[in-house]
């Protein structure tokens, strides 16, 4: 049976090797994992099993394209996190997926593409980003928004800078607090939005980070005239089962690991001025 439609294989993990460690910041490392030879469609995400630990919902980071391998950028905010960001090449994690719905590339087709990211919300977006370069030609302007507390914090910054050199996608660098070496933009992500040049009516949107972060960077958006059926967030509260039988992620009358991550800001926009319990 296709492990795809087959209820026991949804929650029976496989084995993966840790091909590869990089550190990115002092609590983030990015996993290269040995490739089921199935790739994925950018925005989705898998569960991660440390085992004797425990599981946790994680998102693809890495190349969309490459079945071989499969990449996870983690952040240590918990026991399971900090486990899985603990392994050395040839340790082993249990893998489930890959699950949830994908940021919407071909709707982009054509248009304008702003891309927001805030924080680790980084990785999540950086396989549109390859997607994307990978097939330069199906875009019109193509912007990317970074955001982060600090220099520090920052993701993927070699390959920022190469992404910076390019002279068909525009990239915007900020920080919420400069350190003496910064010489970039200093404010919230945010503050960048209004600066942009496209084409609100043919834009389309697509913003991962901090709840607050991606609240406003939505409503900048909408002041900015491109259309909310067009603005695209991702919600990845309490994930718990990645197939929406537990209830845990569950926001209104959306599954975050079913009918997300990546939904319509306009279907969440109200459920979003909710506090996570």
């Amino acid at each position: 049976m296709d492990r795809a439609r087959d209820p026991v294989a949804l929650f029976a993990p496989e084995t993966r090797e840790v091909l590869a460690v990089r550190r990115e910041t002092a609590d983030t490392v990015t996993l290269t994992l040995a490739g089921g030879g199935r790739g994925f469609v950018p925005g989705q995400f898998a569960m991660v099993y440390a085992f004797g630990v425990g599981e946790s919902a994680i998102s693809l980071s890495g190349d969309p394209y490459r079945s071989d391998v499969v990449e996870h950028t983690v952040r240590n905010v918990g026991a399971v996190t900090a486990a899985i960001g603990a392994l050395k090449p040839g340790g082993v994690v249990g893998w489930r997926g890959p699950f949830g719905t994908g940021w919407p590339l071909v709707r982009a087709r054509g248009g304008d593409l702003v891309i927001v990211a805030g924080g680790i919300g980084l990785a999540p977006l950086r396989p549109v980003i390859l997607a994307v370069m990978a097939d330069r030609g199906a875009y019109r302007r193509v912007a990317l928004l970074v955001g982060a507390r600090r220099k520090s914090e920052l993701l993927y910054t070699e390959q920022l800078a190469e992404w910076r050199a390019r002279f068909d996608l525009e990239v915007e660098v900020t920080v919420d607090a400069a350190t003496d070496n910064w010489r970039g933009s200093v404010g919230v992500v945010t503050r960048l939005i209004p600066l942009l040049d496209v084409e609100p009516s043919r834009t389309t949107a697509m913003v991962c980070g901090p709840e607050v972060m991606m609240r406003f960077s939505a409503k900048e958006l909408l002041r900015l005239g491109v259309p909310s059926r067009n603005v695209f967030v991702s919600v990845e509260r309490n994930m718990k089962c990645a197939v929406g039988l537990c209830g845990h992620c569950q926001i209104g009358p959306l599954f975050a690991c079913h009918d997300g991550a990546v939904v319509p800001y306009d279907r969440v926009a109200g459920l979003m001025e909710v506090r996570e319990a």
